[in-house]
């Protein structure tokens, strides 16, 4: 089965795979931007980009936004004309700062979940870029897309579907996520996708349905493409690969880990996230750290209640300090057995 090109508006990608956003450091502009090139798109994470500049200690929106546009340019110029996308969070504090930074420097698609982007239409109003809600149930996917519909009198450019066996932060709760254990989840999809051609019917525009969770090789996007969707994203791979921006120990994980190291693990914002059971993880489940340094990174976090501060976690995981750090992956890093090029990996996965 030929892979047929992603078409989002007036944009197209030669291969339909993205390229999945990766948190603290993981997917900044070396990875983005070799997605874009090989024809995928590539996604830059919005989630403390910021984290190598000098003042991120002392003036952390400053130094994330001024990172942010700084890696959209450079991704920019390695995609050439490939679609460079940014996953902003809902949750995120300065969201809507994000959102207007990654506008300003032409970011063709902004995908957005952990919560519903109600307001992302607003943000984006008369411009270029796309806009893509990430959702994880046909519940989800029916409010935000009548919500755009009803209060900003339009619809999405494409949606994202993260299934259960995602990595990182996970829109489930443990109960869904263990009724969902053995399911293909092909009945939420094809529910999904009932739901979003009401509003192709509405608006008259074809909107791509993309699938990630679980998608390892080109069998498993072949199969997802059979059931009606437009493509398919993709995050552990890429971390496999020369051009992630992570540290090298924190690509050794995934190609060290075994099944039985692949766990779920509470964050400290009350999150279920999928990672790799490593001396941290183990460590924190009996163990409170003293949390002095607030990043200020989520709305809803208190540092005088939480466990340990997620942002210091992440940012030790993308500097290789991977025994003190949570290493997030998803649920088939396991398989992963060597470091490649992204140009090798979208070759296997299209050819």
């Amino acid at each position: 089965m030929s892979l047929l090109p992603l078409r989002i508006g007036n944009l197209a990608a030669r291969i339909p795979i993205i390229q999945g956003g990766m948190g603290i450091g993981v997917s900044l502009s070396g990875l983005a931007g070799a997605v874009a090139k090989e024809g995928g798109i590539g996604i830059i994470s919005a989630a403390q980009p910021g984290f190598q500049e000098p003042d991120f200690l002392t003036n952390t929106f400053e130094a994330n936004y001024r990172a942010l546009s700084s890696h959209l340019k450079k991704a920019r110029e390695t995609a050439r004309n490939g679609i460079i996308g940014v996953n902003i969070m809902c949750r995120a504090n300065h969201y809507e700062e994000y959102v207007r930074c990654a506008v300003r420097n032409c970011a063709d698609i902004i995908f957005s979940g952990a919560g519903l982007p109600i307001d992302l239409p607003s943000l984006v109003k008369g411009t270029a870029s796309k806009i893509a809600p990430i959702i994880g149930t046909p519940k989800a996917a029916r409010v935000i897309l009548k919500m755009w519909d009803r209060h900003h009198h339009c619809t999405a450019d494409m949606v994202v579907i993260e299934g259960p066996k995602a990595g990182g932060h996970l829109g489930y709760t443990q109960d869904q996520l263990e009724a969902l254990k053995d399911s293909g989840y092909e009945k939420q999809i094809l529910e999904i996708l009932d739901i979003v051609h009401e509003y192709e019917k509405k608006y008259e525009k074809k909107i791509p349905v993309i699938f990630g969770g679980g998608v390892f090789d080109k069998k498993d996007i072949e199969h997802y493409l059979s059931l009606g969707l437009s493509g398919v994203q993709m995050a552990t791979r890429f971390v496999a690969t020369r051009e992630c921006d992570a540290a090298e120990s924190f690509k050794q994980m995934y190609v060290k880990a075994r099944e039985e190291d692949i766990t779920l693990v509470e964050s400290p914002v009350h999150m279920i996230g999928r990672a790799i059971n490593n001396p941290f993880v183990k460590q924190v489940k009996n163990f409170r750290e003293d949390v002095t340094q607030c990043f200020h990174c989520l709305r809803d976090c208190n540092p005088k209640e939480i466990p340990y501060c997620i942002t210091a976690a992440l940012i030790r995981a993308a500097r290789g300090d991977v025994d003190h750090a949570l290493v997030f992956c998803g649920s088939n890093a396991w398989r992963v057995k060597e470091i490649t090029s992204v140009h090798n990996l979208m070759k296997e996965l299209s050819e």
